[in-house]
């Protein structure tokens, strides 16, 4: 008898994973916004509560409505844009002019710029606001630093040295923000408010990590690395608790806290893994999504559950060309992939 109780808690057991996997959502490509214009891309960033869109676009700086899809402004003489981060509570935002060692500051709802922060180092790329310490941090990747300013005086009022050159970061809002060293193969953490270092995490067998993501509820960070790798680590004590495959070319990543879902843009290869946590320390990839190549970079509509990634065609390069040289876009070609759950609302 307890060896047939014992086989039907098993079966019910296996039943009930099997729905439970069967159950995670299923993502795909809902939507293409035809944007065209000149110019490449870079990071971008979404207002969910104003339903807009802000996307880098080289020298300047694209502005979206998401419930439309129409193009509702621009922010002109953004040179060398990388990433916009907002300070609704101010009605500003603040982009990173990579080439002009700048942060462009302007205002949310007219789009006018009202000033121009030179900053204490060079190619300012991203970008974003810490709410703990009311400081909006420009990390600078041809000076390995960052460079913090108060957004409500629009003054730089601290930098921040590393030992490499600093990529995506993310702040947890309660006093530590977080940024991957892309050279190094390191994740650190800073504390903004005394404009220290903190914390120097090793993410061995990482190669030249990018995109970062972040779950608060679990203390969790989700970096994406260039060898079809994604680490997983601990913020509170730096330990790494899982490695998960992932796709080629990412250089950004997402978290969905409400569905439990983390996503890597795979440029290269043209798709996103879509990875469940199933708990703080285990993970697995769900789903590999298609959707363009060049679709290297994202952003999450917390509250719509919906993914934008910017793409474009390219002609070919001449068979002449220099190593490194980046293929041309086609005109008009550049589009915003709208990503989220089949049959959703």
């Amino acid at each position: 008898m307890q060896t047939l109780q014992t086989a039907l808690l098993i079966a019910l057991f296996s039943s009930s994973t099997a729905v439970a996997h069967e159950a995670t959502p299923v993502d795909k490509v809902l939507q293409r916004l035809a944007l065209g214009g000149p110019g490449g891309w870079d990071d971008l960033s979404v207002d969910s509560n104003a339903h807009r869109l802000y996307l880098s676009r080289h020298d300047h700086v694209t502005v979206v409505d998401t419930l439309s899809g129409n193009v509702v402004g621009e922010v002109p003489n953004t040179d060398g844009v990388h990433g916009i981060a907002l300070v609704p509570a101010l009605h500003l935002g603040f982009a990173s002019d990579g080439k002009a060692n700048a942060v462009t500051v302007f205002d949310l709802r007219s789009l006018r710029t009202i000033d121009t922060i030179k900053v204490d180092g060079k190619d300012p790329d991203a970008i974003i606001y810490d709410p703990a310490s009311k400081r909006v941090i420009a990390f600078n990747g041809d000076s390995a630093n960052a460079t913090l300013i108060d957004p409500a005086t629009r003054k730089v009022v601290g930098t921040i040295a590393f030992n490499g050159t600093p990529e995506f970061a993310r702040s947890d809002e309660h006093g530590r923000v977080f940024v991957n060293i892309e050279d190094k193969g390191e994740l650190v953490a800073i504390d903004p408010k005394a404009a220290t270092v903190v914390a120097t995490w090793p993410l061995a067998g990482c190669e030249d990590p990018s995109g970062l993501a972040f779950d608060a509820a679990h203390r969790r960070l989700f970096s994406v690395c260039q060898n079809h790798k994604m680490v997983v680590t601990d913020a509170d004590t730096g330990k790494r608790v899982a490695d998960v495959p992932i796709g080629a070319g990412p250089d950004g990543a997402a978290f969905d806290a409400k569905r439990g879902l983390v996503f890597s843009p795979n440029g290269k290869d043209g798709t996103l893994t879509v990875v469940h946590e199933d708990d703080a320390d285990h993970y697995r990839v769900v789903a590999t999504v298609p959707t363009q190549k060049s679709a290297r970079t994202i952003v999450l509509d917390e509250s719509a559950h919906r993914l934008y990634l910017p793409a474009a065609e390219f002609d070919p390069l001449p068979a002449n060309a220099p190593p490194h040289t980046r293929a041309p876009i086609r005109p008009d070609t550049f589009t915003v992939l709208v990503v989220g759950e089949a049959g959703g609302g």
